[in-house]
């Protein structure tokens, strides 16, 4: 059975009321492939807003980050409790900001995904290199070791969508091109094959994200 096509949009630390309001009236008038699943990535604080919004439309919400804790004294975070208590059922963990902004490790990103998995969420958990890495040619040991420490907290393979995000092509005005891109891909697919199954190679997707 073919993979079915998925594209996300990650909003990360923008919008307000009124644009997100002009881009949710284009994305409910559509029309939406039947064969693609169209998932926006939202502020904490307008997913609900945005969920009520698209509701009905075909379009999904994900929530940007979340901990690996039901509760407690974790100041400015959000539990995939939260989450679902808005209505919404994806989350994206992992993203290159995180690791290479706020410090987190691949270990902390590992145990998230578990949680996440463990609580119901759908997951989209991300891992790519950074500029001196691909120069250095270390693409692949890091898209690897990072990966890794994703596939051994993976309970559910069927609720995760992988996005390879160059740390690179984020914010610089670069992309990698459609080669590269496949590259890494072919390369992370027949990593899974070996290190996890020939099904779940087979059928999970794996996205490329850049900005």
């Amino acid at each position: 059975m073919a993979r079915k096509f998925f594209v996300g949009g990650n909003w990360k630390m923008n919008g307000d009321k009124a644009s997100i309001d002009e881009i949710c009236s284009w994305l409910v008038a559509g029309p939406l492939d039947n064969n693609t699943e169209v998932v926006v990535g939202v502020p904490g604080c307008y997913l609900q807003y945005v969920q009520e919004k698209v509701a009905g439309s075909g379009v999904m919400v994900s929530a940007q980050n979340c901990y690996k804790a039901k509760g407690g004294a974790f100041t400015g975070e959000l539990s995939p409790g939260m989450i679902q208590d808005c209505g919404v059922n994806w989350v994206i963990l992992g993203h290159s900001e995180r690791r290479n902004v706020f410090g987190e490790t691949d270990t902390l990103i590992g145990e998230k995904v578990a949680f996440a998995l463990q609580s119901g969420l759908n997951v989209i958990p991300c891992f790519g290199e950074k500029l001196d890495e691909r120069e250095a040619g270390k693409t692949m040991e890091v898209c690897y070791k990072q990966m890794a420490a994703i596939a051994a907290n993976v309970s559910d393979w069927s609720r995760v969508v992988l996005a390879y995000e160059p740390v690179w092509a984020i914010g610089t005005g670069k992309t990698a091109t459609p080669d590269q891109a496949q590259e890494v891909h072919a390369a992370c697919r027949a990593w899974l094959e070996k290190n996890v199954s020939p099904a779940v190679a087979k059928s999970t997707r794996i996205l490329y994200g850049g900005s």
